[in-house]
C-alpha cells in the first residue's frame, strides 16, 4: 500500500467517524494548548524579572544591612540582634573605592502627600541626586534633586507621573509645595511615565533627599545602598571594595552583604527556567490522559471494524500494513489536535498578554516543538496495543464475525 492510499484511507476512516474523531481532536488540543498556555506563562514571568534588572544596567550592586550567611536566611535578620545600620557616612565612604563611579543611598517610607485638599498616600523615597543615573530615570519636566552636602535637608521634592495628575490635575506642579506627613517641600521635578520597576510603581513614588527622609520618618539608617561600577569588568573590584571599606568601618566585623545585580539575575533564571519546565511537564500530563483516550476508542474501533480489517488481510495486507493504518490514523489525529492546540495556545497567551501589557508572555521555543512532538509520541505509543490486536485478526474468523 503506497502512502499516498494509506493516507486517504485514513483519512476518509477519520471523516467517517466524526464524533470520535472531533473528542480526540479536542482531548489533544487540549493538552497542547496547556503545555503553551502555562510554559508561556513561566517564560513571562522570567523575562519580566530579568527586563527588571536589566534596565538598571549591566554594572549594579546592592548593599544591605546584615550578613546573610550569618542567619542562613535573608540579610539584615541575624540571631539574636538587630544588624548595624548603614550610615550617610557609610555610603559616602564607598566612593573612595576607584572601581565606584557613583552611589545612591536609600530610605523608603511611605506618607500623606497634600496639596490643598487633595490627599493621597505614596511611597516616599529619600536619596542623592546620583540616583537619577544610578535608576536610568528619566524627567519629564524639571530636574532632579539637587548635587550638595546629603546631610543638608533641603525642602524639594520629585513626584512620578501618576501623583502629580492625580494630585495637581491640569494645573502645572512645578514650584507648588506638597506637604508630606508634618513637612513642606517644593516640586522641582516630574518624572517621566516608567511604570513598574523592581516591586513598585515608579509613577506613585516621591523622592526627596536623603537627609528630608532621615528627619521625616526620624531614622538614621539607610535601607539600601545602591552602587554603580565603573565598568562591567570592574563589579567584582567595587564589590570586594565595598566590603573592605564597610568593614574598616565597622570595627573589623563584616556585618553587611553585597548583591550584584549578575548574580541575582543568575539565580532568578534558574528558578524561573526550572519553574517554567516543571509546569510545563505537568501540563503535558494532559496528553498522556488524551493518549489513553486514543487507545481506548481505537480498541473499540478494532472490534467494530472486524470485517474490514478481515477484507483488508483476505485481499493480501500484512499484519504490518494494518498496523501501519492505524499508526497513521493516530498520527493524522495528532498532528490535527497539536495544530488546534497551538492556536488556542497562541490565542490563550494573546489574551493574558492583553489583561496584563506589562509582562512579555511567550511560549519558549522548547514548548512549541515538543507539544506537538509529545502528542504524536503519545498518540503513537497508545495506539500500539490496538494495531497490534487488530494486525492479529485472522481475515476468516474476522469475516465471519467470530
Amino acid at each position: 500500500m503506497r502512502a499516498a492510499d494509506l493516507l486517504q484511507y485514513a483519512w476518509t476512516v477519520l471523516r467517517g467517524s466524526r464524533s470520535r474523531t472531533l473528542l480526540i481532536l479536542l482531548a489533544m488540543g487540549i493538552g497542547v494548548a496547556a503545555v503553551v498556555i502555562v510554559s508561556s506563562l513561566g517564560e513571562g514571568a522570567r523575562r519580566y524579572v530579568l527586563d527588571q534588572f536589566g534596565s538598571l544596567g549591566t554594572h549594579l550592586l546592592i548593599v544591605l544591612p546584615g550578613r546573610s550567611e550569618t542567619a542562613g536566611s535573608a540579610p539584615g535578620f541575624l540571631v539574636g540582634k538587630t544588624p548595624r545600620s548603614i550610615t550617610i557616612d557609610d555610603a559616602q565612604a564607598l566612593t573612595r573605592s576607584r572601581a565606584v563611579k557613583r552611589i545612591a543611598p536609600l530610605i523608603v517610607g511611605s506618607g500623606d502627600v497634600r496639596w490643598n485638599a487633595k490627599l493621597r498616600e505614596s511611597p516616599v523615597l529619600g536619596s542623592t541626586a546620583d540616583m537619577l543615573e544610578v535608576r536610568h530615570m528619566e524627567l519629564a519636566q524639571g530636574h532632579f534633586l539637587p548635587a550638595g552636602d546629603p546631610h543638608h535637608a533641603q525642602p524639594v521634592c520629585v513626584i512620578g507621573a501618576k501623583v502629580a495628575r492625580e494630585i495637581f490635575g491640569a494645573q502645572q506642579a512645578l514650584g507648588e509645595w506638597l506637604r508630606i506627613g508634618d513637612r513642606r517641600f517644593r516640586v522641582v521635578g516630574i518624572l517621566a511615565h516608567q511604570g513598574q520597576s523592581l516591586g513598585f510603581n515608579t509613577d506613585e513614588i516621591v523622592i526627596v533627599p536623603i537627609a528630608s527622609a532621615q528627619a521625616l520618618f526620624n531614622t538614621d539608617a539607610l535601607f539600601r545602598i545602591l552602587v554603580e561600577a565603573k565598568g562591567r569588568e570592574q563589579v567584582a573590584t567595587a564589590k570586594q571594595d565595598v566590603l573592605d571599606i564597610l568593614k574598616a568601618r565597622h570595627e573589623g566585623e563584616r556585618d553587611v552583604t553585597v548583591i550584584t545585580q549578575d548574580a541575582v539575575l543568575a539565580t532568578f533564571d534558574r528558578v524561573l527556567g526550572a519553574l517554567t519546565l516543571a509546569v510545563g511537564g505537568i501540563a503535558a500530563i494532559s496528553l498522556g490522559v488524551a493518549g489513553i483516550l486514543i487507545m481506548n476508542v481505537m480498541l473499540i474501533s478494532v472490534a467494530q471494524r472486524r470485517a474490514e480489517i478481515g477484507l483488508l488481510k483476505a485481499v493480501g495486507a500484512t499484519g504490518a500494513q494494518v498496523r501501519m493504518i492505524f499508526f497513521t490514523e493516530a498520527v493524522m489525529l495528532a498532528l490535527g489536535g497539536a495544530t488546534v492546540g497551538l492556536l488556542v495556545g497562541k490565542l490563550g497567551q494573546l489574551a493574558i498578554g492583553q489583561l496584563y501589557p506589562s509582562i512579555p508572555f511567550s511560549a519558549p521555543w522548547w514548548a512549541v516543538i515538543a507539544a506537538p512532538l509529545t502528542a504524536v509520541a503519545t498518540a503513537i505509543l497508545f495506539s500500539v496495543a490496538p494495531a497490534r490486536r487488530a494486525a492479529r485478526l485472522d481475515p476468516v474468523q474476522a469475516l465471519s464475525r467470530r
